[in-house]
């Protein structure tokens, strides 16, 4: 270890600021809804209040159905009001972990629910009049070190195939963008860009109420009847209804669904403290793109419109029996510290203001996890975003919506597919650690051979 790599770790020890046990996106919302007391009797009943359960609810009342939702704490307080806030198609999904197996015409179907997902999220914002600082600049997949390059570009040729368009930007590209040298060439995707995704999810509940969805937060769901109409059970009451949809991601493991399919995974994320006018100067940076990094365990860095540095990912955890508490990750969040400093050298000692972590589902295949279950079919369940929730579980919440309507969505068949089974514990928990300290170790060999190559220039 050099000692300039030394400094870097020890300011990034002594940088972590507080944890944020409720993302670094959201607030405790002033109008909190209350909580389900008695009996409430509804045409469906949503489990979960995220975009993919708030766009369910929106859609289904605008049909003409009473919905209730159930929300176990406040809408936005999991996975929605956590994560990076990239609006992305599908230039960011893993070929390599599903085209051979499920074929090309299917790959191109699943490519295209992706890039939908982008224009559905568009339209929402300009529906309900939804202001959270949306940017149409695209993404950048950006390399830090030229071995990434060519699997860089490899990536990019095969999703441009199965439909989602990009450009394989060079350093000289990048540059004349304002991009940070750290990033030596990217693919950008022409669609999508970023957003704020508290106010996104915070919008889609604002006019859930206004809709006339009957929210009940504080509310966890606890257990269920199946049949014809289904008896949904919280602490304080029951909510019965024809057809129950599980809109509850990392957390449905939990309530006893889909425990063979998904696992929940912990990410974290940090800001910092807004950039002085100096600092945004030294850094560039005009378009705001945001950029992630191949990694196998990528890095996600954006620049916000009050001019605060985000990332997040970078290091990712399981916890045995697929627990979720909601507890801070100190482990990741020094490795995020090391990453801004390195990343970003030209900004100086900026101060972090805040750290938090929360979980999203991921498939054996990373793709989504969507269908239905019970005796009369009337369970529907969507997790396995993958850490792309914001276009896919927002279209999602439509396609449900059409499905209980009784149309048959071509977008909800092309994402039906036979998920891997994951094994049970401890062969789950042994396989997934293994697979993700094995992550860590290639992606820091990268990070060493970027750090010894800035060094020699």
């Amino acid at each position: 270890m050099t000692a300039e790599h030394a400094s870097t770790r020890e300011r990034a020890k002594s940088a972590i600021a507080r944890y944020r046990p409720i993302g670094g996106w959201v607030e405790q919302p002033a109008d909190r809804q209350p909580r389900l007391t008695g009996n409430v009797e509804a045409d469906v009943v949503i489990a979960g209040g995220g975009f993919a359960g708030l766009s369910a609810a929106l859609e289904l009342t605008a049909a003409g159905a009473k919905v209730v939702l159930l929300e176990r704490d406040f809408c936005g307080f999991g996975a929605s009001g956590r994560n990076a806030g990239y609006l992305s198609g599908g230039q960011g999904l893993k070929f390599g972990l599903f085209a051979k197996r499920l074929g090309d015409e299917k790959t191109r179907e699943i490519t295209r629910f992706y890039q939908e997902g982008v224009t559905y999220v568009e339209e929402r914002l300009r529906k309900y009049g939804i202001d959270c600082d949306y940017l149409q600049t695209g993404l950048l997949r950006a390399a830090i070190h030229p071995s990434q390059r060519a699997p860089l570009r490899e990536k990019m040729e095969a999703g441009v195939r199965y439909g989602a368009p990009a450009t394989f930007l060079e350093s000289d590209e990048l540059r004349r963008r304002g991009i940070p040298p750290a990033f030596l060439c990217a693919v950008h995707t022409p669609n999508g860009g970023t957003l704020h995704p508290g106010k996104y999810v915070m919008g889609l509940r604002r006019a859930a109420i206004e809709a006339g969805v009957r929210i009940f937060e504080d509310s966890a769901l606890l257990s269920w009847d199946e049949g014809r109409r289904i008896t949904c059970r919280t602490a304080g009451g029951t909510a019965r209804a024809p057809f129950l949809v599980l809109a509850t991601n990392a957390y449905t493991p939990g309530l006893g669904a889909l425990g063979n399919r998904i696992s929940p995974i912990r990410v974290s994320g940090l800001e910092t403290e807004p950039l002085s006018a100096e600092q945004l100067a030294a850094l560039g940076w005009a378009g705001r793109e945001g950029i992630v990094t191949p990694h196998i365990t990528m890095e996600s860095h954006r620049l916000t419109v009050d001019n605060r540095l985000v990332l997040t990912t970078k290091r990712i955890d399981y916890l045995y029996g697929s627990r979720t508490p909601n507890e801070p990750d100190e482990t990741a969040y020094r490795a995020l510290a090391e990453a801004l400093y390195t990343r970003f050298p030209m900004i100086g000692d900026v101060a972090i203001n805040a750290c938090w972590s929360g979980y999203i589902s991921l498939a054996q295949d990373g793709l989504p996890v969507v269908g239905e279950t019970g005796g009369n079919a009337n369970i529907l369940h969507t997790a396995g975003c993958s850490g792309h929730g914001v276009g896919t579980q927002s279209l999602i919440g439509r396609l449900l919506a059409e499905h209980i309507g009784g149309s048959k969505p071509p977008l909800l068949a092309a994402i039906r597919h036979a998920t891997p089974r994951v094994p049970p514990e401890p062969a789950r928990w042994i396989g997934l650690k293994s697979a993700l300290r094995a992550a860590d170790l290639m992606d820091a060999r990268v990070d060493r051979k970027a750090r010894s190559r800035a060094q020699a220039r």
